[in-house]
């Protein structure tokens, strides 16, 4: 006959099989190397995704809602060196901004296809430190002013700094863009999509794509990285002038609310 197996009565839950367990007395299984390792890039790999989750999503929506507040405050200054609202008289003459120093703030975007809330600062250059990744939209210095004829070009990030270009290929035929200054807000309207390379320089030309030709259309570009999480290529929105609406007598009827704040 054959000893039982001698069993630790206070190491075994009730009713636990007490065959095939470690014997009583015997050493801890060690970790290994290889173990530990594997242990330590799962680890590191959730906390990655975890800060990406973060700076791709969250930090977009917390950006957003700071930039959002920031553009309500300024239209509202803006309001205020204006004077009273007056009756509206869409179709006047837009007023030309004159040349705005490097990286200040001199205009707002709103894009109503982008929500109701998309209310984004826009200043002068297109610098990665100074403007871009501070959330604003870029112009391109190069390019025209708003409402002027020829090009008035801007650049966003679409991923990240507030994704402020995040639904740019969203953008359906005759969407409006405003563009709001402290003389009024310039209305556009989407044309097409185009897609180049990122030495395709010629969508800033006056005429886009077209070196040396005189303009006599008034036009928005915006340009971002394509595709998501890639630079490898550009997608360029282009719009063309409606109209233009003065300060004094209050903002378009589409974008009232996003203006005053009740977005």
């Amino acid at each position: 006959m054959t000893e039982p197996e001698l069993v630790d009565p206070v190491a075994v839950e009730p009713g636990a099989s007490t065959t095939g367990g470690r014997r009583a007395g015997s050493p801890p299984r060690r970790l290994s190397v290889v173990g530990v390792l594997g242990e330590l890039l799962i680890t590191a790999g959730m906390l990655v995704l975890l800060f990406i989750g973060w700076q791709q999503w969250l930090n977009n929506v917390i950006v957003g809602t700071q930039l959002y507040g920031q553009s309500v405050q300024q239209s509202q200054i803006w309001n205020k060196a204006a004077g009273p609202p007056k009756s509206e008289s869409p179709g006047a003459p837009p007023v030309i901004t004159a040349t705005i120093p490097n990286a200040q703030r001199f205009a707002t975007l709103i894009v109503p296809r982008f929500g109701s809330s998309f209310y984004r600062p826009i200043a002068q250059g297109i610098g990665v430190v100074d403007v871009l990744n501070k959330a604003e939209v870029g112009h391109y210095p190069t390019s025209q002013m708003p409402g002027a004829v020829g090009n008035f070009a801007v650049a966003s990030h679409r991923t990240s700094y507030g994704a402020n270009f995040g639904h740019i290929n969203d953008l359906q035929v005759g969407d409006h863009i405003f563009v709001e200054t402290a003389d009024g807000w310039y209305q556009y309207s989407f044309r097409n999509l185009q897609y180049v390379r990122p030495t395709g320089i010629g969508v800033l030309d006056p005429v886009p794509e077209q070196a040396g030709i005189q303009p006599t259309d008034r036009m928005i570009t915006l340009t971002s990285c394509n595709p998501l999480f890639s630079a490898a290529e550009r997608i360029i929105a282009y719009g063309s002038f409606d109209k233009f609406f003065p300060r004094a007598d209050g903002p378009p009827a589409e974008i009232a609310a996003t203006v005053k704040g009740q977005a």
